[in-house]
């Protein structure tokens, strides 16, 4: 393999994807502010959200989930073998993919009432709200056929140590959706309609942008259409209990979300707009991370390097720590101003701004766990192993199910974020405690240190927080208020977090320092 395709620092190439994300994550909240403006948390905004989380849900659990994750390693492992093959590898799984998808979108469609029957019992009392959910989510289901194949393309182009574009691709999305939401709504009989038309849109933007780089680094399409060849086979055997152990988190939510219907009126948009929240600080550092892990870790694993592994491992989930575990003190802190300043606009009311406030703070307990998931499920689909995960998501979705049935009743839709927020702790736990025999050790002395004085450096920046908001702005929330909490909120952390010598302060100044030192 040439050496522009040799994998890079873990950290240099989580940091591109976090930058990325990060964009991306702040065009969502744009996105979601459109929304939240012209369709608040009545009607039309349950039905399009139920729609849209069916064709997104099979996306993660099919596509750029659990497609990925047995995608990448396999295909690692054959660039380092043969080039061509792993190309025509590529092109029979777009081929094949394109042909499937089709054909499931087709019988999708057709039985989409009896489907909403299942996912959205609580819709059914109401006859005008169900059929227009019906519609909604017959539109959207080819959304899945973009997305799947643009999972591919990421594939590809983080195995040839490509991370930006695919990263970037979710803008192209979220862009469209507002463009869409501002120009379109009234084309339309039932403003929603512009919705569907933004996320078929951008789900093929999401695509075509990743396709002119996959060609720059060598990439040819060829028409393949094997599906009985021995990849396509070995991917199927992975991906299949892939499906259920990387995307655990996304299983409990659509749990959640089918319970939520049969709550109160607005259940289900507090629901997603807690987490749309939760996403980013997960997305931007967990999702980032896990995302750049998979290839490098497929390399070391090929390469029977355990205890690089190890330290990559131990390393990856310190630094992910060292962010994510702040971004949920804070979230918890000002999760009401946050809200408030992001949301209450238009359609959405105060009342609206507490109940997804309420609901966040549950959310917020679990967010280390849904990251540190990701970030572990990736050693065990780099060593090709798809079967333990899998194994203890089945276990994990059941257990979620249980919690959500004892919490929904006294916590409303808080307690379905509690308890997914509570299996996902109990996932994680039970992968480290597999890791850890696994790799003969996982380095855990080493990642409970960093945890005691992350956490005690979060709770310092905590107590800053609420000393200073009503020191210095009273009850007033501004977003000029919240930027210069923020900003000292972090400074109080960082500085505390140096003051008890935790390194991973210096690798992340010191990662700045490269990234912006004047080039000579």
């Amino acid at each position: 393999m040439e050496n522009k395709h040799r994998p890079q620092s873990v950290f240099r190439a989580a940091g591109t994807v976090a930058f990325f994300t990060l964009l991306s994550r702040i065009f969502g909240f744009l996105r979601d502010m459109v929304v939240a403006n012209y369709f608040g948390t009545a009607k039309m905004a349950d039905a399009f959200f139920i729609a849209f989380r069916i064709p997104n849900m099979l996306r993660q659990l099919t596509a750029e989930g659990a497609l990925t994750a047995a995608f990448v390693p396999l295909f690692t492992k054959t660039m380092m073998e043969d080039r061509q093959k792993a190309i025509r590898f590529a092109n029979n799984l777009l081929v094949t993919l394109t042909i499937l998808l089709t054909l499931f979108v087709m019988v999708a469609v057709a039985f989409t009432p009896l489907l909403l029957k299942v996912v959205a019992y609580g819709f059914t009392g109401d006859a005008e709200k169900f059929q227009l959910t019906v519609k909604l989510t017959r539109l959207l289901f080819p959304y899945l056929i973009f997305i799947s194949l643009a999972a591919v393309f990421m594939g590809m182009l983080n195995t040839f140590n490509h991370f930006s574009s695919p990263a970037a691709s979710p803008v192209m999305l979220n862009i469209a959706i507002i463009l869409s939401a501002v120009f379109l709504r009234d084309t339309f009989s039932l403003p929603v309609y512009s919705l569907v038309v933004g996320v078929l849109v951008g789900g093929f933007l999401q695509l075509a942008i990743q396709v002119p780089f996959a060609l720059r680094e060598g990439y040819a399409f060829k028409f393949v259409f094997d599906p009985g060849s021995a990849l396509i086979k070995k991917i199927v055997t992975l991906t299949i209990p892939a499906t259920f152990g990387i995307a655990v988190a996304e299983v409990n939510l659509f749990v959640d979300t089918i319970l939520a219907s049969m709550l109160q009126e607005g259940a289900v948009s507090y629901l997603y707009y807690a987490q749309r929240i939760v996403q980013f600080p997960m997305g931007v550092f967990g999702v980032a991370m896990s995302t750049a892990l998979l290839p490098m870790l497929a390399h070391q694993s090929g390469a029977n390097e355990k205890h690089k592994m190890v330290e990559t491992l131990s390393q990856s989930f310190r630094m992910t720590m060292f962010l994510i575990i702040p971004s949920m003190v804070g979230m918890l802190v000002l999760r009401e101003p946050i809200i408030q300043l992001i949301y209450e606009h238009g359609e959405f009311t105060h009342q609206s701004t507490i109940n997804t406030a309420f609901t966040l703070a549950f959310f917020s307990v679990g967010l280390l766990a849904f990251s540190g998931v990701k970030i572990f499920v990736s050693a065990f689909y780099a060593m090709g192993d798809t079967k333990t995960p899998v194994k203890i998501a089945a276990a994990m979705m059941v257990l979620n199910i249980v919690f959500n049935l004892v919490l929904m009743g006294p916590l409303q839709q808080g307690g379905l974020a509690l308890a997914t927020s509570l299996s996902s702790t109990i996932n994680m736990l039970l992968l480290v405690h597999i890791l850890r025999k696994r790799l003969g050790g996982i380095d855990g002395r080493r990642m409970l240190r960093s945890f005691r004085s992350i956490v005690f450096s979060s709770v310092v920046m905590a107590a800053a927080i609420y000393a200073l908001w009503g020191a210095l702005f009273g009850n007033g929330y501004t977003v000029i208020a919240l930027t210069i909490m923020l900003t000292l909120s972090v400074i109080v952390y960082v500085l505390t977090a140096k003051a008890l010598k935790l390194e991973e302060v210096g690798s992340v100044i010191g990662g700045l320092r490269r990234k912006f030192r004047p080039k000579t």
